[in-house]
């Protein structure tokens, strides 16, 4: 068995984040992988609610101010690089994956040689993905169709933050995560199309992928702003303008 890292990102997510853990130390990957919340710099009370799983074996990196969810991400990977973890998977903090699915996500990775696993709520199922509202079930419908059309791969989910990967295609030098571009929603889509085009292994397996009453709040996402960072890499990267 590999050594594994399961790193959700947060930002200000104190109730959800909390159901996140909780849910996690309940399932089977509890047993396989080790756990990592990346904190974004809360302010809600989010970074103590962590702490108080330490004794749980819930570990976490706190930001000293804002910086993105590209950057938290990047620490994350940072982090498995130095630690020695094979693979990492990364996943909402917000409470929309389901953490039992985490050992269906890592599975081509372990038995079958794969390299990067997309999570997708689209994989040969329909009417998954609770309350989501329509603007997003129309931009995560669009951007794998741009993903496939850039890359040549079939894609059907390319914004779904449920993914898993083998730490070691970061030392690949034509993957360059440091660049200030990729600090926000960007750098999760081009880490996929680069693991793409670079013709490491790729697939996708079905999870499910449940939106929070609207109370709650959806998304930290602003429509305009967020849709644009997330398909600006494939902009980028497809037509070469970034590397």
């Amino acid at each position: 068995m590999p050594k594994i890292l399961v790193c959700p990102i947060a930002f200000n997510e104190n109730v959800k984040l909390k159901s996140v853990i909780e849910r996690f130390l309940k399932s089977p990957a509890r047993k396989i992988a080790d756990y990592l919340v990346m904190d974004d710099c809360s302010t809600d009370g989010t970074t103590e609610m962590i702490r108080s799983f330490a004794v749980q074996g819930v570990a976490t990196i706190r930001h000293e101010k804002q910086s993105g969810v590209g950057v938290a991400i990047r620490t994350a990977i940072r982090y498995a690089q130095k630690n020695q973890y094979d693979v990492i998977v990364i996943m909402a903090g917000n409470d929309k994956d389901n953490p039992d699915e985490i050992t269906a996500v890592i599975k081509p990775i372990v038995d079958d040689g794969y390299d990067f696993v997309q999570g997708s709520r689209y994989k040969g199922k329909v009417g998954t993905g609770g309350d989501m509202p329509f603007y997003r079930k129309v931009a995560t419908r669009m951007h794998p169709m741009l993903m496939s059309f850039f890359t040549g791969a079939s894609v059907t989910d390319s914004t779904n933050g449920f993914r898993a990967f083998r730490v070691k295609i970061i030392d690949d030098r034509r993957i360059d995560l440091d660049q200030d571009w990729l600090d926000h929603y960007e750098l999760e889509p081009y880490l996929m199309f680069k693991a793409i085009k670079l013709g490491y292994k790729f697939t996708e397996v079905f999870v499910t992928k449940i939106y929070p009453p609207k109370k709650l709040g959806y998304t930290k996402m602003k429509p305009l702003l967020g849709w644009w960072s997330i398909l600006k890499p494939l902009f980028y990267l497809g037509l070469g303008i970034k590397k």
